[in-house]
C-alpha cells in the first residue's frame, strides 16, 4: 500500500482511533482520491478497545439550518433539530444510550469505502458483504425556495435560491450479489432526558411518527418515511429486508410540514436537487489548479454547512463537548457563532472567492448590536445563531460522555467575558470585504465606528485573551495586538468613507497602541510573549506578521515566528500555550492546537522559511480524516483528532496556509508574492 493519497500525494499518518477499528476506507479521501492507512507505534496514548469511533471518524452533513455527523458503521450519532444548538435527538456521540439511526448491512460495521460525493456534502458509503455489494448516500436534502405563499418565520436574511427542506435522506442501491439491510432509528429527545414514543401514521408500514411524551409539547415531531416495513419496537423503529441486484430502498427523517420524499424516484430526484444545490455554490470560488484544491473545497463547504442561513451567523462547530483531552474536563460547547472564528472564517472565505457569506454575517451582527428599540449595544465575544445574548452554562450529568470525558456542558459561560480581540477580527474582515469596493455601506458605517470607539476606549485594560482563559484577566499582548488592528483599520475604513477626521484620530491612537505593545510585549531576546511583564509564548503572536502589525522583514517577526517553531510545540506541532505557565483556570493537558500549526505554516511563508512551511503543511495535511475534516486538536504522538467536530476555526486556517504556500511557490517563479489574504 502507498502512504501517499493519490490526489494530494500527502503522507497519511494513522490515528489513534484506526488502531482500534481497523483501517481508514481505501479512498477514504475526497472527490475519489485515495487514502491508504499508514500504521503508526504510537506514544503517550496508550490504544484502548472503545465503544466510542475515533472523532476524525465521522462525516459531516448540513443543510445550512441543521447539522449531524455519521459514523462510519451508518450510524447517525449527533443530530440536533430544528437548529444545531437545539438539544440533540440523536446524541450517542456523548452517550451509546442517547440515540442513533442506522442504516447499513446486519452485522457489519466496517465498510469497504466512503467518500463525499465531489462538490458538496452528501457521503456515499459503499459496503462489501460475504453475498453482494451496497452503495448507501446521506443528505440534508436541499431544494428550492419553498416559502412562496407565506414568508419564513425563521430567515432574517434575504431568501437565496436554495433552501433546506428539513429531512435527512439515506438512499440504498444494491448493485451486485444479495445483502441484509437493517434500519434502526431509536431518537433520544432533549440530550436523552425525554421518553420517545413512536406510533404508525401511514396507511400500512411506509410512515411511522416520534415523538416525546405528551407533556413534552416543546420537543420535534420526526416523521420516518420509507418504502421498507417499518416495525416499532419501544422506543425504536425498525425494518429488515434482503436486497438483491439492482434493489432500491430510501428512509427520510424529516421534522416540518414539508413532505418528505414517498418514492424512490421522488428521492432519487431530491438528492439530485441538493447535489445541484452544493455544485452551484462551490463553482462561484476561485480553487486553485494544484494537488491540494481537494482540500481547499472541503474546508470551504464544511465553513459553508456550519453557516446558519436563516440568520447569517456562523457556527464555531457542530457539536459540544468532545474532549481537549481523553477523558479530561476540557469539554466545551461550541455550537454558537463566535465574532472571533465568524471573522477568520470569513477571511478563508475571502481568500477562495466566497465572500457573499459575509454580507450575511455583517448583517447578523448588526442585529445583535442593536436592541428591540434600535438603540446600540456593546458586541459581545459570541452569540446564540439565532441572535441570543445570554448562553448560561449546563451540565448534563446523566450523560458518560464522549469515551468517558466529563462533564457535558451545554450553553458556554464564557459569553460575557471581556475580550478585546473581536473589535479588530470583526474590523479587519469588513476591511477586507470593502477595500476592493471602495466603498464602505452607510447602514454599516455606523456599527464599524462603535467597534473602534469601543477598542479606543478599552485596549488599556486586562481582559480574557483571543482563548478565553478562565483565570484572572491579564495584559495579553495578543489582546493589544488586535486593539491596534481595529483602529489602524478604522481608519482605512474612515478614509474609505470619506471621514478623514476619524481617520487621522485613530491612526494617532493605532501609533499610541503600537508603541505600548513593543515596549511591554516583547522580551530581551526580541521576541513577543503571551503577556506584559512575563516571558511565556502564545502561538496568537504568530498574528503579529498575518496582520501587518510589523513587516515580515522585521527581525522581531522572525524571532518570534522561529521560538514558537522550536520552543512552543509538540513533535513538530504547535501548541497555544503551556499550560503550566498560563493561568487558564484549568487542570490537565491539551493536544496541539491545529489552527496555530497552519498560522505557523502562513508565518513561516512570511519570513521567507518555505521549504519549512511547506514540509509542516504537508504533515498537517496528512493529519487530515479521511474526509479531509478536522477537529480542534491533534495529539501529535497518534494523530488522534481532540474537541469539537468539524472546527471552523482550524479550516479556515486551512485555507490560508495552503494558498500561502501555493502562492509562494508561484511568487518563486515570478518575482512576487500576494499572501492569502493581503492586508495593505
Amino acid at each position: 500500500m502507498s502512504p501517499f493519497d493519490e490526489q494530494s500525494a500527502v503522507p497519511r499518518v494513522a490515528t489513534a482511533g484506526e488502531a482500534v477499528f481497523g483501517p481508514a476506507s481505501p479512498d477514504g479521501g475526497d472527490e475519489g482520491g485515495a487514502l491508504d492507512a499508514v500504521p503508526q507505534t504510537t506514544a503517550g496514548w496508550a490504544p484502548h478497545r472503545s465503544a466510542f469511533p475515533p472523532i476524525d471518524d465521522y462525516a459531516f452533513l448540513s443543510d445550512c439550518e441543521t447539522t449531524c455527523l455519521i459514523a462510519r458503521n451508518g450510524s447517525v450519532e449527533w443530530m440536533c433539530v430544528p437548529r444545531p444548538d437545539s438539544p440533540s435527538v440523536f446524541g450517542a456521540i456523548l452517550d451509546r444510550g442517547a440515540g442513533h439511526f442506522r442504516i447499513g448491512p446486519y452485522g457489519q460495521n466496517v465498510p469497504a469505502a466512503r467518500r463525499y460525493l465531489p462538490g458538496g456534502l452528501i457521503v456515499e458509503t459503499t459496503w462489501q458483504t460475504e453475498t453482494g455489494w451496497l452503495i448507501v448516500r446521506d443528505a440534508l436534502l436541499m431544494g428550492p425556495w419553498h416559502n412562496t405563499e407565506e414568508r419564513s418565520r425563521t430567515h432574517k436574511r434575504a431568501p437565496s435560491d436554495w433552501d433546506a427542506e428539513h429531512c435527512l435522506l439515506r438512499s440504498v442501491k444494491c448493485v451486485s450479489g444479495t445483502v441484509e439491510l437493517e434500519m434502526s432509528c431509536e431518537p433520544a429527545f432533549d440530550y436523552h432526558r425525554k421518553q420517545t414514543v413512536w406510533e404508525y401514521t401511514g396507511d400500512v408500514y411506509e410512515e411511522a411518527t416520534a415523538t416525546a411524551r405528551p407533556e413534552d409539547s416543546d420537543q420535534p415531531i420526526l416523521k420516518l418515511t420509507s418504502n421498507l416495513r417499518i416495525g416499532i419496537e419501544g422506543r425504536e423503529a425498525r425494518a429488515r429486508t434482503r436486497m438483491s441486484e439492482g434493489d432500491n430502498v430510501f428512509v427520510a427523517l424529516s421534522w416540518s410540514t414539508l413532505e418528505p420524499p414517498r418514492t424512490f424516484d421522488e428521492a432519487a430526484d431530491k438528492m439530485w436537487q441538493t447535489a445541484e444545490c452544493w455544485r452551484q455554490w462551490i463553482t462561484i470560488g476561485r480553487f486553485p489548479d494544484h494537488p491540494w484544491r481537494g482540500f481547499l473545497q472541503r474546508s470551504a463547504l464544511t465553513l459553508k454547512g456550519l453557516a446558519y442561513a436563516p440568520t447569517g451567523a456562523l457556527l464555531a462547530a457542530s457539536t459540544t463537548s468532545l474532549p481537549e483531552t481523553p477523558g479530561g474536563a476540557r469539554n466545551w460547547d461550541y455550537r454558537y457563532a463566535w465574532v472571533r472564528d465568524s471573522t477568520f472564517a470569513l477571511w478563508g472565505l475571502y481568500t477562495l472567492g466566497l465572500d457573499r457569506e459575509a454580507n450575511d454575517f455583517f448583517s447578523f451582527i448588526s442585529d445583535v448590536t442593536g436592541n428591540a428599540d434600535g438603540e446600540p449595544v456593546p458586541l459581545q465575544v459570541m452569540y446564540g445563531i439565532g441572535g441570543e445574548r445570554t448562553l448560561e452554562e449546563e451540565e448534563l450529568h446523566h450523560l458518560s460522555g464522549y469515551d468517558g470525558a466529563t462533564p457535558v456542558r451545554i450553553g458556554n459561560g464564557a459569553y460575557n467575558q471581556r475580550q478585546h480581540d473581536i473589535w479588530g477580527t470583526m474590523l479587519d474582515s469588513v476591511y477586507l470585504h470593502v477595500r476592493s469596493r471602495e466603498h464602505v455601506p452607510e447602514s454599516l458605517w455606523p456599527l464599524l465606528k462603535r467597534q473602534v470607539e469601543e477598542a479606543k476606549k478599552h485596549w488599556r485594560e486586562p481582559d480574557r485573551g483571543i482563548w478565553e482563559v478562565r483565570g484572572e484577566p491579564q495584559h495579553f499582548t495578543s489582546s493589544k495586538v488586535m486593539c491596534w488592528v481595529a483602529l489602524d483599520r478604522g481608519a482605512k475604513l474612515a478614509l474609505l468613507h470619506g471621514e478623514r477626521a476619524y481617520a487621522e484620530e485613530w491612526t494617532a491612537v493605532a501609533d499610541e497602541i503600537k508603541a505600548d505593545i513593543l515596549e511591554h510585549g516583547i522580551d530581551d531576546r526580541g521576541v513577543f510573549t503571551q503577556r506584559y511583564g512575563d516571558d511565556s509564548l502564545d502561538a496568537s503572536l504568530l498574528l503579529v506578521v498575518l496582520l501587518r502589525f510589523l513587516p515580515a522583514d522585521d527581525e522581531r517577526v522572525r524571532k518570534t515566528v522561529l521560538a514558537i517553531a522550536d520552543e512552543l510545540t509538540q513533535d513538530g506541532l504547535v501548541l497555544r500555550y503551556r499550560v503550566d505557565t498560563t493561568d487558564d483556570g484549568l487542570s490537565g493537558e491539551e493536544g496541539t492546537f491545529t489552527i496555530c500549526s497552519f498560522w505557523l505554516v502562513s508565518a513561516l511563508v512570511e519570513i521567507g522559511e518555505l521549504p519549512r512551511a511547506k514540509r509542516l503543511c504537508e504533515r498537517l495535511l496528512g493529519y487530515a480524516s479521511p474526509l479531509k475534516l478536522y477537529a480542534e486538536e491533534i495529539d501529535a504522538s497518534s494523530g488522534r483528532h481532540l474537541g469539537n467536530f468539524p472546527q471552523a476555526f482550524t479550516h479556515l486556517a486551512l485555507i490560508n496556509a495552503v494558498v500561502h504556500v501555493i502562492r509562494a511557490e508561484e511568487a518563486a517563479q515570478s518575482g512576487q508574492f500576494q499572501p492569502a489574504h493581503g492586508h495593505s
